[in-house]
Protein backbone atom coordinates (compact mmCIF):
# COMPACT_ATOMS: atom_id res chain seq x y z
CA UNK A 1 0.00 0.00 0.00
CA UNK A 2 1.37 3.65 -0.87
CA UNK A 3 2.17 5.93 1.86
CA UNK A 4 -0.34 8.34 0.37
CA UNK A 5 -3.40 5.31 0.68
CA UNK A 6 -2.33 4.18 4.52
CA UNK A 7 -2.35 7.77 5.39
CA UNK A 8 -5.92 8.49 4.22
CA UNK A 9 -6.87 5.57 5.69
CA UNK A 10 -5.39 6.02 9.01
CA UNK A 11 -7.18 9.42 9.18
CA UNK A 12 -10.95 7.70 7.94
CA UNK A 13 -10.17 5.59 11.06
CA UNK A 14 -10.21 8.23 12.90
CA UNK A 15 -13.11 10.08 11.70
CA UNK A 16 -14.93 7.05 12.16
CA UNK A 17 -13.67 6.74 15.57
CA UNK A 18 -14.45 10.43 16.49
CA UNK A 19 -18.00 10.21 15.47
CA UNK A 20 -18.14 6.33 16.61
CA UNK A 21 -18.94 3.64 14.84
CA UNK A 22 -22.35 2.90 15.65
CA UNK A 23 -23.55 6.58 14.88
CA UNK A 24 -21.01 6.56 11.31
CA UNK A 25 -23.26 3.87 10.80
CA UNK A 26 -26.54 5.74 10.76
CA UNK A 27 -25.12 8.79 9.20
CA UNK A 28 -23.46 7.03 6.09
CA UNK A 29 -26.16 4.27 5.88
CA UNK A 30 -23.11 1.86 5.50
CA UNK A 31 -22.33 -1.49 8.00
CA UNK A 32 -19.36 -1.81 10.58
CA UNK A 33 -18.01 -3.97 7.91
CA UNK A 34 -18.15 -2.07 5.27
CA UNK A 35 -16.83 1.38 7.23
CA UNK A 36 -14.05 -1.06 8.39
CA UNK A 37 -12.91 -2.04 5.09
CA UNK A 38 -12.54 2.15 4.16
CA UNK A 39 -9.35 2.05 6.41
CA UNK A 40 -8.17 -1.45 6.37
CA UNK A 41 -5.27 -1.66 5.92
CA UNK A 42 -5.35 -5.33 4.58
CA UNK A 43 -3.94 -5.93 1.10
CA UNK A 44 -7.52 -7.15 -0.32
CA UNK A 45 -9.32 -3.79 1.07
CA UNK A 46 -6.36 -1.46 -0.56
CA UNK A 47 -8.09 0.25 -3.22
CA UNK A 48 -11.60 0.89 -1.19
CA UNK A 49 -11.82 4.32 0.36
CA UNK A 50 -14.80 5.83 1.71
CA UNK A 51 -16.82 7.55 -0.98
CA UNK A 52 -16.73 11.93 -0.91
CA UNK A 53 -20.63 12.21 0.71
CA UNK A 54 -20.05 9.42 3.40
CA UNK A 55 -16.82 11.26 4.50
CA UNK A 56 -18.73 14.77 4.35
CA UNK A 57 -21.75 12.87 6.21
CA UNK A 58 -19.01 11.94 9.12
CA UNK A 59 -16.92 15.29 9.37
CA UNK A 60 -20.01 17.12 9.77
CA UNK A 61 -21.06 15.48 13.04
CA UNK A 62 -16.86 15.41 13.96
CA UNK A 63 -14.97 17.51 16.28
CA UNK A 64 -12.84 17.98 13.18
CA UNK A 65 -12.68 17.10 9.51
CA UNK A 66 -9.92 14.59 9.81
CA UNK A 67 -10.46 13.32 5.91
CA UNK A 68 -9.97 16.78 4.37
CA UNK A 69 -7.40 17.90 6.24
CA UNK A 70 -5.37 14.58 5.33
CA UNK A 71 -5.92 15.16 1.93
CA UNK A 72 -4.92 18.79 2.22
CA UNK A 73 -1.64 17.99 3.89
CA UNK A 74 -1.17 15.40 1.23
CA UNK A 75 -1.36 18.25 -1.62
CA UNK A 76 0.49 20.85 1.09
CA UNK A 77 -2.26 23.38 1.38
CA UNK A 78 -3.26 24.22 5.27
CA UNK A 79 -6.55 24.72 6.34
CA UNK A 80 -8.47 27.20 8.59
CA UNK A 81 -11.55 26.36 10.70
CA UNK A 82 -14.09 29.52 10.04
CA UNK A 83 -16.42 30.60 12.40
CA UNK A 84 -17.13 29.35 16.26
CA UNK A 85 -17.24 25.76 16.34
CA UNK A 86 -21.22 24.36 17.52
CA UNK A 87 -19.66 23.05 20.94
CA UNK A 88 -17.86 25.50 22.25
CA UNK A 89 -17.79 25.28 25.94
CA UNK A 90 -16.67 29.04 27.06
CA UNK A 91 -15.24 31.93 25.67
CA UNK A 92 -11.45 31.13 25.04
CA UNK A 93 -8.75 33.57 24.22
CA UNK A 94 -4.98 33.65 23.22
CA UNK A 95 -3.97 33.25 27.08
CA UNK A 96 -6.23 29.85 27.11
CA UNK A 97 -4.92 28.82 24.00
CA UNK A 98 -1.34 29.39 25.08
CA UNK A 99 -1.59 27.50 28.15
CA UNK A 100 -3.60 25.01 26.23
CA UNK A 101 -0.94 24.39 23.59
CA UNK A 102 1.97 24.18 26.41
CA UNK A 103 -0.29 21.24 28.25
CA UNK A 104 -0.29 19.24 24.97
CA UNK A 105 3.26 19.84 23.83
CA UNK A 106 4.03 18.46 27.68
CA UNK A 107 1.94 15.37 26.82
CA UNK A 108 3.59 15.13 23.32
CA UNK A 109 6.75 15.32 24.84
CA UNK A 110 6.04 12.65 27.50
CA UNK A 111 4.54 10.07 25.45
CA UNK A 112 7.31 10.83 23.31
CA UNK A 113 10.04 10.17 25.73
CA UNK A 114 8.28 7.03 27.30
CA UNK A 115 7.93 5.75 23.31
CA UNK A 116 11.87 5.97 22.69
CA UNK A 117 12.70 4.34 26.71
CA UNK A 118 13.70 0.58 24.26
CA UNK A 119 14.98 2.51 21.39
CA UNK A 120 12.57 2.22 18.65
CA UNK A 121 8.78 2.91 18.39
CA UNK A 122 6.21 0.61 18.04
CA UNK A 123 3.08 0.79 16.10
CA UNK A 124 0.73 1.61 19.25
CA UNK A 125 3.36 4.21 20.48
CA UNK A 126 3.53 5.85 16.75
CA UNK A 127 -0.62 5.62 17.14
CA UNK A 128 -0.60 7.49 20.77
CA UNK A 129 1.67 10.03 18.90
CA UNK A 130 -0.13 10.60 16.13
CA UNK A 131 -3.22 11.21 18.50
CA UNK A 132 -1.40 13.81 19.99
CA UNK A 133 0.19 15.49 17.23
CA UNK A 134 -3.46 15.66 15.95
CA UNK A 135 -4.24 17.03 19.27
CA UNK A 136 -1.92 20.08 19.02
CA UNK A 137 -2.80 20.45 15.37
CA UNK A 138 -6.14 21.46 17.42
CA UNK A 139 -5.14 23.77 19.88
CA UNK A 140 -3.28 25.83 17.52
CA UNK A 141 -6.19 26.20 14.82
CA UNK A 142 -7.94 27.36 17.56
CA UNK A 143 -4.91 29.46 18.92
CA UNK A 144 -5.08 30.74 15.08
CA UNK A 145 -8.46 31.60 14.42
CA UNK A 146 -8.45 33.71 18.49
CA UNK A 147 -5.41 35.30 16.92
CA UNK A 148 -6.88 36.28 13.83
CA UNK A 149 -10.06 37.37 15.84
CA UNK A 150 -7.57 40.01 17.61
CA UNK A 151 -6.32 41.16 14.25
CA UNK A 152 -9.91 42.34 13.35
Amino acid sequence: MSTMASYLKKHTEALVKDVGIEAACKLTGKSKATLGRYYSDHDEHTDRFMPVDAVAALEEAASYPHVTSALAELKGVSLSLIGTRRNAEEKANVNSDVIALSQRFAMLMAEYQQSIEDGRITVNEAKRLLRETTQLQHVLIEMKLHLEEEVS
